[in-house]
């Protein structure tokens, strides 16, 4: 009996001390959004997965202890009111967790669309139109258009409109955490900050006709400099 409550210390302490460590992957992130996002999922594996292996290590010694050949027989639970309020608070301290920690999250404005424009002076302003079915970004401060390819620059906040020329679309860049519906006449903004360089596939999310599966793009984040390079080559 000793030992059972002893491995019980081990992995109820386990679960705590998984609790408190922050994972260095949780720094990771192609975006400030990307990186919000996956910081959440690490933070709420870091407590499920100790409560999982508690509730299934309890199963398996219950399923091991009371098993066919065994002398003890179990016997029907007593009332424990300390066992009760235990799993209650426990359970209450856990979903307060996670209810904290999401929103945290989702109430960031690189994660949620607030639904209006606003940022930072320096914010860059691109205007994503999507239409059967390819897409088209305008960057009205510089006067540039181009089409296929969206060009960001690193380290620098940008704030993305999003909308259609004909139907439903959604744009979705998976490395960098981006989704938004593009609805014909209407403004959906995404805000938010690439932190590393690369080029990223972009996606219609939407089924919106037979050329859906081709209505594809590329993200390139590149250095300030080169961005800087890229504005004045295409407004030359």
């Amino acid at each position: 009996m000793t030992e059972t409550r002893n491995g019980l210390v081990a992995v109820l302490t386990l679960s705590g001390l998984a609790t408190l460590v922050h994972p260095v992957a949780a720094q990771s992130g192609a975006s400030t959004t990307d990186g919000l996002i996956w910081g959440l999922n690490y933070e709420l594996l870091a407590v499920a997965i100790p409560i999982t292996l508690l509730v299934e290590g309890i199963l398996v010694y219950t399923v091991w202890r009371y098993r066919a050949d065994k002398v003890d027989e179990p016997k029907p639970t007593r009332e424990n009111r300390r066992l009760e309020i235990t799993w209650t608070v426990a359970t209450a301290v856990v979903l307060l967790f996670v209810g904290i920690a999401s929103y945290g999250v989702l109430a960031d404005e690189h994660v949620t669309s607030s639904g209006v424009a606003a940022g930072e002076d320096d914010t860059l302003e691109v205007d994503v139109v999507a239409q059967k079915y390819s897409w088209t970004f305008e960057y009205p401060e510089h006067n540039v258009t181009t089409g296929g390819t969206m060009v960001l620059s690193v380290d620098r906040e940008v704030r993305l409109n999003v909308t259609s020329k004909d139907w439903l679309h959604s744009f979705h860049v998976p490395g960098l955490g981006l989704k938004q519906d593009a609805f014909p006449g209407q403004a959906n903004y995404l805000t938010t900050e690439p932190t590393e360089t690369g080029a990223h596939q972009l996606y219609c999310a939407e089924y919106c006709g037979a050329g859906h599966s081709g209505m594809l793009g590329t993200v390139e984040v590149v250095s300030q400099e080169d961005f800087q390079d890229w504005l004045d080559e295409q407004s030359a």
